[in-house]
């Protein structure tokens, strides 16, 4: 499972117009669903994006996470997180999980993520979607679960 983290004071996702998620400050996240990801990615990525300290504490510094400061999370699908760009100029997609099981996983992280106290927002599965955003910082980080 790998993840775009980035910190913001607004992001918004769109289909057809029509907005279908909003947050105000908190993470805007982009989520590429491996085809070897369980339950276990999926309880180590909620862990670590709700505690992942990049938000700046009273002196400035990147101290607090999205729990200690009531923030929000915006979560967004893409699959081409996990493009393999080694070889040609097509990217293949080999590594990604089909809709039918990425889809499932993708709801179970975002669940994941609720029970743990934060407000989630979602894209829409398998939509072309507009992402818009302001980023903080910019802050944008690139987290991968463990392999193995």
């Amino acid at each position: 499972m790998r993840s775009v983290v980035q910190r913001v004071t607004s992001a918004r996702v769109t289909v057809s117009e029509e907005v279908v998620g909003e947050i105000g400050p908190g993470l805007l996240v982009l989520l590429g669903v491996a085809e070897a990801d369980g339950d276990r990615e999926i309880t180590w990525m909620a862990e670590k994006l709700v505690g992942l300290r990049i938000f700046d504490d009273p002196q400035g510094k990147m101290n607090l996470s999205l729990l200690d400061t009531g923030g929000e999370m915006l979560v967004v699908s893409q699959f081409t997180l996990l493009a393999d760009c080694r070889k040609g100029k097509r990217p293949s997609y080999l590594g990604a999980a089909p809709p039918e099981l990425a889809e499932p996983l993708y709801e179970q992280f975002v669940a994941a993520v609720r029970t743990r106290g934060v407000r989630v927002a979602t894209g829409q599965f398998r939509t072309e979607m507009h992402v818009s955003l302001v980023n903080h910082g910019p802050v944008t980080i690139i987290v991968d679960t463990p392999t193995g």
